[in-house]
């Protein structure tokens, strides 16, 4: 150990807790109840106080909701939007015109690709899942692509390429600068270069290993589909931290439609008065969201525009989505109707949120006792008189530390894919993160990049590609295909990319 550095018992009692986080991810069970545990070991250890540890476990979670709140509320509002459109069908109307350029395998395979990464990255793919699996994938199957590959498909460019960059709604870019101390936006952009990478080549590699057993498009082979049994994935369904099926559905129809009679169906559900919304809002919502990222991209290629930072573009897209919920939930409900109704959106969209999200407090409020400015909010001490846990960690053990910027780039993905296997995705994100910040100093790497390969790890593998019990059992449930050989489809190619990925970050963003 480095001889500069005086570590006290608190840095000791937070290395454990880490180690226990970690151990307990790997045997995929719920880290909440470890994170709080070390949460008050690791604060009685700092000040020798009993009440204090005890303040501290609620300090902490409370703190960390301070920190992210702004991540929930854009869930929410983007949840409470996409229920408005439902009540229209607009959703559906988005995305049917897509069907009619599904003619083969091949094209079918881009398409849902595609569709599946816009609405994931607005949406996020939980409740994307049922609305990509209802309208578009049986329209792929009847097209000739095989069940199997589809639901790899929507898995790659939905759990994986959308959401490890989350550049719209800005959950895991948030979670991940709050802990390694470094701007939201920088870790937004390089995630969003590196989930592209990843994407692109998994993507590239299911086809070319699939591509033999795309079929001549049939109307019996969507029949033989819709025969398939969507339980033999019971197994895994209270697996993991979360049980994402449940919320899945959760987003979902009670009846899903599936043939072209279901979703004509469910469009002529709406009254004829109603129907002329229904398509402005299928048209007018993607146009603005379009707008939005136009407007967030541009700046960053040199495009002399108002360049949103520090929050601004989630704020836009949070703002833009309650006023679309606003003017839809009043066209289908009136004037005098809407103010009930766009409350009850609303509220709907927080319970989503938290059933989606809210583990995840406690075990961030652990993680920032890592960092002396979260820290001393946590304890109730001066920021100068707080130690840096993690910082002090990392700088006593750097001798030990190999300096190849390789090794620590591979290591932070690593241990983000080891925090994935609880099947959560995002609860590892406060420790890659945190071992980001304190890493990047003593390693050579941005602080930036590492915690935008950690996230790519961990959301990879534990939100929907690797692991059977995340929520890849919602889109193998969909898709009435099997969990396990989804995940022998998605392993080599997902690995291969994120290798790639990896690779390319520690080697351009340095």
């Amino acid at each position: 150990m480095d001889s500069t550095v005086t570590l006290t018992a608190a840095h000791w009692f937070y290395l454990i807790g880490v180690v226990t986080i970690i151990v307990t991810m790997m045997f995929r069970a719920n880290v909440l109840v470890p994170s709080i545990a070390a949460t008050f070991l690791v604060v009685f250890a700092w000040t020798g106080s009993p009440l204090s540890a005890i303040g501290g476990i609620f300090g902490a979670s409370l703190v960390a909701a301070k920190e992210l709140f702004n991540i929930f509320l854009v869930i929410a509002l983007m949840t409470a939007l996409l229920n408005s459109l439902k009540s229209l069908q607009s959703d559906i109307l988005m995305v049917k015109p897509f069907r009619y350029l599904m003619k083969n395998g091949t094209t079918s395979y881009l398409i849902l690709g595609l569709i599946t990464y816009l609405i994931s990255l607005f949406f996020w793919p939980t409740p994307a899942v049922p609305l990509v699996c209802a309208v578009l994938l049986p329209a792929a199957i009847a097209a000739g692509l095989p069940p199997l590959v589809g639901a790899a498909v929507i898995a790659i460019a939905g759990q994986g390429m959308a959401l490890s960059s989350d550049y719209v709604i800005g959950v895991a870019p948030g979670i991940s600068a709050k802990a390694a101390g470094v701007a939201a936006d920088l870790i937004a952009d390089r995630a969003l270069v590196l989930s592209l990478i990843t994407g692109v080549v998994a993507l590239v590699l299911v086809y070319l290993f699939q591509r033999g057993k795309f079929k001549a498009a049939s109307p019996e082979l969507l029949a033989r589909w819709q025969n398939l049994s969507q339980n033999e994935n019971a197994e895994f369904e209270s697996e993991g931290t979360s049980h994402k099926i449940e919320i899945a559905k959760g987003t979902g129809r009670e009846e899903q439609p599936v043939t072209g009679q279901d979703l004509r169906r469910a469009i002529n559900s709406v009254d004829e008065r109603r129907q002329k919304w229904a398509r402005v809002f299928a048209i007018v919502t993607p146009v603005v969201f379009l707008a939005i990222i136009t407007v967030m991209v541009l700046p960053k290629l040199g495009i002399p525009l108002q360049d949103l930072k520090g929050g601004a573009g989630a704020s836009l897209v949070g703002g833009a989505a309650a006023l679309l919920m606003l003017l839809c939930t009043a066209a289908y409900h009136g004037p005098k109707a809407m103010l009930e109704e766009s409350a009850n959106h609303i509220t709907e969209g927080f319970v989503f949120a938290f059933r989606a999200m809210g583990s995840v407090l406690p075990i961030a409020g652990f993680f920032f006792l890592g960092a002396s400015e979260t820290a001393a909010a946590i304890v109730g001490t001066a920021a100068n008189q707080t130690p840096s846990l993690l910082f002090d960690l990392v700088s006593g053990a750097q001798n030990w530390i190999p300096h190849n910027q390789f090794f620590v780039g591979f290591g932070l993905l690593i241990v983000g894919m080891i925090t994935g296997v609880d099947g959560s995705g995002f609860s590892g994100l406060p420790l890659t993160g945190a071992l980001a910040g304190a890493m990047g100093p003593v390693s050579s790497v941005d602080a930036a990049t590492l915690a935008a390969i950690g996230q790519m790890g961990a959301i990879w593998t534990g939100g929907g590609t690797l692991i059977a019990w995340s929520s890849l059992i919602a889109v193998a449930g969909f898709a009435r295909v099997s969990v396990l050989e989804l995940v022998r489809v998605l392993t080599p190619p997902v690995l291969i990319g994120l290798a790639t990925a990896t690779v390319v970050g520690v080697t351009v963003f340095g």
